[in-house]
């Protein structure tokens, strides 16, 4: 249920933004529109926990994939969580999510493994598709060499949030790889208008509408791609025989009915799922760590879903 009003660490932010007179991003060109979430989203900070990186590329469907790796400290083997940033397939990069990956790398004890899958219009759907089932084959066959377990994970935010909903489904239609555990926080799951969170004023004080249609323009070449489980995964004829899931869904958000809609879809078909509403938070809440302190809250309560889930 939503709150009557943002936390007042998350209003902070939006006041903040409004003294600033940040622009909506859909008033910029393409390049204006990442340099300006770069500059916002490198705002996060994360320095509970000690964490180790390591940047590397490996081989992708079209080229070489940028990855940057993230070690807890922790003694012996640990699952392996694929991470996908958030930013309408259009934005974002491995910097704009860094402070996220440190936390949940350390907060759920897993090696984090976060992707830099190409983004649109260069590369419109469904080229971060193949990125991110590339990406996340390559964790599972090599999880072991990575210092983890053979337990994989997917999780993102957002648009993330959408591809690790999408590659599940993928791992689950291909026969693999064996995906334990997706971690959605705010996905994307249908193209769908009718959603009353995307007409309700309240909603769009992170995310507007405007702002979805453009990355919607950017991201999808066909309107009938948005009828593509591969893009929408509501869309799917089947949520049967899906990894359990956790499902973070945000009450000033957009995206919130159809993110409550996929964990109810995944719940309807048997799939072990947890709910959590944070009805005081916006879109993206995740990536503003070290400014809401309820962003290291849920990533830590994800983690103890992971940690239940896994034994």
């Amino acid at each position: 249920m939503r709150a009557d009003q943002p936390h007042p660490e998350v209003q902070a932010i939006l006041d903040q933004m409004e003294r600033l007179d940040v622009p909506d991003l859909s008033t910029l060109s393409v390049e204006e529109a990442r340099d300006l979430f770069e500059t916002m989203a490198s705002t996060g900070r994360y320095r509970d926990g000690e964490v180790d990186t390591e940047d590397r590329e490996i081989a992708g469907p079209a080229g070489p994939i940028p990855v940057r790796i993230y070690r807890p400290d922790r003694d012996g083997p640990v699952p392996t969580t694929v991470f996908f940033h958030g930013g309408g397939f259009v934005v974002g990069t491995l910097d704009t999510h860094d402070a996220t990956c440190r936390a949940i790398a350390d907060l759920t004890g897993t090696v984090v493994v976060s992707v830099d899958y190409r983004l649109a219009p260069e590369h419109p759907f469904p080229a971060a598709v193949h990125d991110a089932y590339a990406t996340t084959e390559w964790a599972a066959a090599t999880a072991t060499d990575l210092g983890g377990t053979d337990e994989v994970i997917v999780a993102g935010g957002s648009a993330g949030g959408t591809l690790s909903a999408v590659v599940s489904l993928l791992a689950r239609d291909r026969g693999g790889p064996e995906i334990d555990y997706q971690i959605l926080f705010y996905p994307a799951t249908s193209a769908g208008t009718d959603w009353d969170s995307l007409t309700d004023p309240e909603t769009g004080r992170f995310l507007s509408g405007d702002e979805m249609e453009w990355f919607g323009e950017q991201y999808l070449t066909d309107p009938l791609h948005g009828a593509n489980p591969y893009a929408f995964p509501l869309a799917a004829c089947s949520h049967e025989n899906l990894p359990p899931a956790t499902v973070v869904t945000a009450g000033f958000d957009p995206l919130h009915d159809e993110g409550v809609a996929y964990a109810d879809a995944l719940e309807s078909a048997g799939v072990p799922v947890v709910h959590r509403e944070e009805g005081a938070m916006v879109h993206g809440f995740v990536g503003m760590i070290g400014h809401v302190q309820r962003a290291t809250a849920v990533i830590a309560a994800v983690g103890t879903d992971l940690e239940r889930a896994l034994s």
